[in-house]
């Protein structure tokens, strides 16, 4: 008689969910960063850090009470394709990067266009340490103590025209510093911008350190910018022009795939990326995904920004 197999029964409890099944790959990827970088296996790690002290008044009027992610994540896990597109990748090349001297140009539609070097910059305006949540396009999140002021300051100080409706970001683009600039998936230099009254919200932060340091080199050294209610890609790193527009600029993510990353970026759950859902995002150092909010749970604050505007279609 042919015997027939029978299939263990399993409780309902005993089975992995999908949710986590699906971040299995991402969190074991996160583990492994992590695990290198505190072993001293990436050797250049230390180097790419800063260790230089920066501190700023605390903002509690724009900071989140919630718990802070290790800044072994925060610096060991990062975008920044200049240096590669490896999540480890930054942390280990970008010790090569050369934060002094630094030059930032403000230029465009200004009456007062200007280069400032770094340390000129550094002095424009108080700082301020403001506690922020930050968002990433692929699905996970942190929250992060930055040290800066308002972009406000800066387009203050610089006696921008009625004509300006835009502001560009533009970042290094140096081979012989970045080596991840022969890689062909963006179009150098990276650029990226905000509306003029996005640039203006007080949320919006010119950013120069975190945790009490100036900005390690993969988290976007000497300067870069914060938008904690969109994705993270919409932060340029290693900035070296600021300009006013009156046209709506063409980012370096608009022109490597339009159909999957608008201007504006706004963290909407309701709109997926066209390879995975945006409606839920797992915090570095946790294990479990947690719903997505809308505006990263800043909409109180920015929603207005966007009154009568379809979110979708401007994505």
């Amino acid at each position: 008689m042919k015997k027939i197999f029978t299939p263990p029964f399993i409780n309902s409890s005993e089975i992995t969910p999908k949710e986590v099944y699906a971040c299995r790959r991402e969190f074991l990827e996160l583990g492994a960063a992590s695990l290198l970088a505190s072993s001293g296996l990436l050797p250049n790690l230390a180097i790419a850090q800063s260790n230089q002290k920066l501190s700023g008044q605390s903002s509690p009027q724009y900071s989140t009470l919630e718990k802070q992610t290790p800044y072994k994540d925060v610096t060991s896990y990062n975008n920044f394709y200049e240096f590669g597109t490896d999540k480890s990748d930054p942390a280990r090349n970008a010790h090569t990067l050369k934060t002094r001297p630094w030059l930032v140009s403000v230029e465009g539609l200004v009456k007062k266009p200007k280069t400032f070097d770094i340390d000129q910059l550094l002095k424009l305006s108080p700082m301020e340490e403001r506690i922020y949540r930050m968002r990433c396009v692929e699905g996970w999140s942190m929250v992060i103590p930055w040290i800066g002021y308002p972009l406000s300051s800066l387009i203050k100080a610089s006696d921008v025209l009625g004509s300006a409706k835009y502001v560009e970001f533009i970042s290094l683009a140096d081979p012989s510093q970045m080596n991840g600039l022969n890689s062909t998936v963006i179009k150098w230099p990276y650029t990226e911008g905000l509306r003029l009254d996005e640039a203006m919200h007080p949320l919006t932060l010119l950013t120069f350190g975190l945790y009490g340091e100036v900005l390690p080199k993969q988290n976007g050294a000497p300067v870069r910018i914060t938008v904690p209610w969109k994705y993270g890609f919409k932060g340029a790193k290693s900035i070296v022009r600021i300009r006013f527009v009156e046209k709506q600029p063409q980012t370096a993510w608009m022109k490597a795939g339009p159909d999957e990353y608008g201007f504006y970026s706004n963290v909407n759950p309701d709109v997926a990326h066209p390879r995975w859902s945006q409606g839920s995002e797992r915090r570095l150092g946790e294990f479990f995904k947690r719903p997505t909010l809308p505006f990263n749970g800043y909409a109180e604050q920015v929603a207005s920004l966007y009154s009568g505007m379809d979110l979708r279609k401007n994505f």
